[in-house]
């Protein structure tokens, strides 16, 4: 007899280890499929001083390693891989963790969005430690300093616009001669007095040993390089949802985004997704935790629909 799930989560950041939680207490005895990089990105994030409860503030991984030792309190049992594949057309759902195969009632969706970065040498080395992808997260940390963000759409005049309320001086690095951001967001950046502007540029290297100290440029057009010197590097170029095995099971946006109704609810009946695979708006640990509270709500409710 193949043992079938009451429920199945994939993915262990906030909203994944919130949906254990919820469905642990709730009795459903759920199976949470971690993956081999858990924790999602908070696990590259140092201090977290704006999640509710931590006056002092919490290291990232020690919040997740939290989350996930409150999950297996209540029950919930955790499978440290990936998951290859999934067939929603079939009920009871299909899903495979490297060459075993689950069955499962319903699932909750969590795999999150992973931050696009440049690629370049010393960027890797310095996350944390003044390289950045979320000005809400560390922005705070950068009271009083210089800071580079590097982007041309609305989400990196979105981030430089928050680090004004914080830097000393925010340099805008784009690659382009203009912006493609939306024409108010593009106007607030260029007309703000803390704000300026390098065109036709990109960068090259990140400098620094325990800190960021400046980035290398180099000019597109002429290919003139120099270095930059700045306290902080953001990265604003964007973010992929983790939806690749998902393609063809379920209704994803042109970015790739899961589509949701109804809370939670995805196109496929007992299938429900939270956090930043669905969110590409505020991406906070806070708000993905509350969807993960949604999803386990709302995978609870479906369950004992079937069943009346």
């Amino acid at each position: 007899m193949t043992t079938v799930e009451r429920v199945l989560i994939i993915g262990s950041g906030p909203a994944g280890l919130t949906a254990a939680i919820y469905t642990a207490r709730a009795d459903l005895e759920p199976l949470l499929v971690e993956g081999m990089e858990r924790g999602g990105q908070l696990m590259l994030t140092t201090d977290v001083e704006n999640y509710p409860g931590f006056p002092d503030g919490i290291m990232g991984p020690e919040l997740m390693d939290n989350m996930r030792k409150q999950a297996e309190r209540f029950g919930t049992r955790i499978r440290s891989s990936d998951v290859t594949r999934v067939d929603f057309a079939e009920y009871p759902f299909r899903i495979w963790v490297g060459d075993d195969l689950y069955h499962a009632e319903s699932v909750i969706v969590s795999t999150g969005a992973s931050a696009r970065w440049l690629g370049v040498p010393g960027e890797e080395r310095l996350r944390g430690r003044g390289v950045s992808a979320c000005a809400t997260c560390d922005g705070f940390f950068f009271r009083d300093k210089e800071l580079v963000v590097v982007g041309g759409g609305d989400s990196a005049m979105e981030e430089a616009l928050f680090l004004t309320k914080f830097a000393s001086r925010v340099t805008v690095v784009h690659r382009r001669d203009t912006f493609r951001a939306s024409k108010i967001m593009a106007h607030r950046v260029l007309e703000h007095p803390k704000i300026d502007v390098i065109w036709n540029t990109v960068v090259e290297e990140v400098l620094g040993d325990d800190g960021v100290t400046g980035v290398r440029l180099r000019n597109v057009v002429d290919g003139e390089e120099r270095v930059f010197p700045t306290d902080g590097l953001f990265v604003a170029i964007g973010h992929t949802p983790n939806t690749k095995i998902f393609e063809g099971q379920l209704d994803l946006d042109e970015a790739g985004y899961i589509v949701v109704s109804e809370g939670t609810r995805t196109s496929v009946d007992g299938v429900f997704a939270a956090g930043d695979v669905v969110d590409h708006v505020y991406r906070q640990a806070v708000t993905a935790a509350g969807m993960g509270c949604q999803a386990a709500i709302d995978a609870e409710r479906w369950l004992e629909a079937q069943r009346a």
